[in-house]
């Protein structure tokens, strides 16, 4: 008996602690991240998650011979030398049709070596990392799409087209050296003797 009711004190004092430590706790400012409210800013150049803009990507698989794990497929073929000319956004021309553009995020290992070598920039990480999954073929992406609406004028051409040509500076005329001036000579005047007023002599000390 006198054990049962130890064990029942025990019991009861247990939680008082612990609603102690929760009562002191409860009323105190969160000092950590109430995630998923609140998500950290992730610091520059970040590696999450790979994208690729199609529209970009002249067909040159740099980005997959770069990639250590083989995670990035790519199949191109040459196109019609008749079909009309397009240009990728910093005016580079698209000579294959793109047809597999997959990446494999399961493989990724977040090296970012991919980008580097590309040379229209189309394919770079992105700051989502939140893309986890139960079903590992939901991390396959395929980039490639047969909408992809590509441009037709290069951009670049258009660009300095569009720039207004800087007018030049007139030229300014040499300056006419101006005349140095002569020094003249004083004007003659007569006798300056002639034109004092005659001055008393001098007298001696002492008259």
């Amino acid at each position: 008996m006198k054990t049962w009711f130890k064990d029942l004190w025990e019991g009861f004092w247990t939680v008082l602690v612990g609603m102690h430590i929760t009562w002191r706790h409860l009323f105190n400012t969160n000092v950590t991240l109430q995630y998923p409210e609140e998500k950290w800013k992730l610091p520059p150049k970040s590696r999450m998650r790979l994208f690729m803009k199609f529209e970009d990507c002249i067909g040159c698989g740099q980005c997959a011979r770069a990639c250590p794990v083989q995670c990035i497929y790519i199949k191109a073929d040459k196109r019609d030398p008749k079909a009309q000319g397009i240009y990728a956004a910093n005016g580079q021309p698209i000579k294959l049709d793109v047809t597999v553009f997959d990446i494999d995020m399961s493989l990724c290992c977040y090296c970012n070596l991919c980008t580097y070598p590309c040379p229209t920039n189309c394919i770079y990480m992105t700051p989502e990392y939140e893309f986890a999954t139960t079903d590992l073929t939901q991390h396959l992406y395929h980039f490639a799409k047969k909408d992809a609406k590509f441009l037709t004028v290069n951009p670049k051409a258009t660009a300095a087209a569009a720039k207004p040509a800087t007018p030049a500076a007139p030229a300014t005329p040499a300056e006419t050296p101006k005349p140095v001036p002569t020094p003249q000579s004083p004007p003659s005047t007569p006798d300056q003797a002639t034109d004092l007023p005659a001055q008393a002599p001098l007298k001696p000390a002492g008259a």
